[in-house]
């Protein structure tokens, strides 16, 4: 794609029309939330516009209309991600939903003596929910060490992997170190034990084609609005069997098969993990994202985001006094930056002053940080819409801001 498609590609973004003190936004924070596409939103306006209704709960048109457009993203996932069955796709409200359904579905099956396995650079949404099913269950949260370089240590899971573990939930890609994770090789080696493996998919699927029968994941959980689609909904894959041993996290509305007094019969999967109205306009919109994702082409976004991820780092290093937290060679265009003597809020906020968007803090990964000593990190995360010009601006303004607060 060269650069007039790229300028093409851009002018579908609205906010990136935007202004910051008067200067053209230059948004690094993909990351936190991707920005929207004029499609994807006009997806979820057209929705609310024409046949808004809820969905297999009238017989009128607008209702079946509406069915029919929420059914058919569900098959939009499956073809996505190239799950088996469409059974196997659960709507949620994104990945902390996701993880929590699985986390809250296995319960009844730790006790204690059983180990829960994740790593020192997982979310929080990947790390809190095992925590407290750990202390529930009595089981035992253990975690794969992190080296100095920001991927995981190989040997450290080797060690801990073992016949009574019975989780391994792991991150695809790191928020804040853009580490790729091994984790198909990961999966292989844990269904040798018997381990069901959770992969926490909320960045890695952005960036790259899923196919989880290839991962052979025994979930995957991911959120609509990292992939240039609409905040709140999110997607639970896993495997029909695996699906079937979870116990629901809510239960209301749709998931109802009969109910009688004393006795309530639920639904098959995925209905029975999705109670109450689901967020219909979101489905769309997370359809409209992944027809937008599939007219560019994975080719044409990891090509350029690899060259914008090189350029970064190059920008990066050439200042001479950026600290990058983590150096893995397999990584997602995500930087983590510090500066000696700089806190990274200060810089954060002299930043927007130049209309640079980018993210400040422990970046949900307050275990990662105090490890390496840091109380704080500011995140630069880039998307194919992204450009070198941005970059050069953003390198610009962190001369300038460290002249400010030194």
């Amino acid at each position: 794609m060269n650069e007039l498609d790229i300028a093409e590609v851009r002018s579908g973004f609205p906010a990136l029309e935007m202004k910051v003190y008067g200067k053209p936004v230059v948004y690094l924070d993909s990351a936190a939330t991707s920005l929207k596409p004029i499609r994807v939103i006009n997806a979820i306006s057209d929705y609310y516009s024409t046949i808004n209704s809820n969905v297999h709960r009238g017989s009128y048109r607008f209702s079946q209309m509406s069915s029919d457009a929420f059914d058919q993203v569900r098959h939009q996932v499956k073809s996505f991600i190239n799950a088996l069955k469409w059974e196997e796709i659960v709507f949620t409200g994104g990945t902390t939903e996701s993880i929590n359904t699985v986390a809250n579905g296995l319960s009844a099956l730790l006790k204690p003596g059983d180990e829960i396995l994740i790593s020192e650079m997982e979310h929080h949404s990947n790390m809190v929910p095992w925590q407290f099913l750990a202390k529930r269950t009595g089981a035992s949260l253990r975690f794969i060490s992190v080296d100095q370089n920001g991927n995981l240590d190989w040997e450290s899971f080797l060690s801990l992997l073992n016949s009574n573990t019975k989780i391994l939930a792991i991150t695809q890609t790191s928020n804040v170190l853009g580490t790729n994770n091994p984790v198909k090789k990961m999966a292989a080696l844990a269904h040798e034990f018997g381990t069901l493996v959770l992969i926490d998919g909320a960045q890695g699927i952005v960036h790259g084609n899923v196919d989880v029968q290839d991962l052979d994941c025994d979930f995957y959980c991911f959120s609509a609005h990292k992939m240039y689609g609409p905040m709140g909904v999110g997607v639970l894959y896993g495997k029909k069997e695996k699906l079937e041993m979870l116990q629901p996290l809510n239960y209301g509305g749709g998931m109802i098969d009969q109910v009688t007094l004393n006795h309530t019969s639920l639904k098959s999967i995925p209905q029975r993990l999705e109670a109450g109205t689901p967020n219909v306009s979101g489905v769309i919109g997370l359809g409209a994202a992944i027809d937008f994702l599939n007219d560019i082409g994975w080719d044409q976004i990891q090509s350029l985001e690899q060259n914008l991820s090189e350029y970064m780092l190059q920008k990066l290093i050439g200042l001479g006094f950026v600290n990058i937290f983590g150096d893995s060679s397999e990584k997602a265009p995500i930087y983590s930056i510090f500066i000696e003597g700089v806190h990274a809020y200060d810089l954060g906020t002299l930043l927007d002053k130049f209309g640079i968007a980018c993210r400040t803090g422990f970046h949900c990964t307050q275990v990662l940080h105090e490890k390496a000593g840091l109380n704080g990190t500011l995140r630069a995360s880039l998307a194919f819409y992204n450009t070198k010009e941005e970059i050069d601006i953003f390198a610009d303004a962190l001369v300038k801001t460290r002249q400010m607060l030194l």
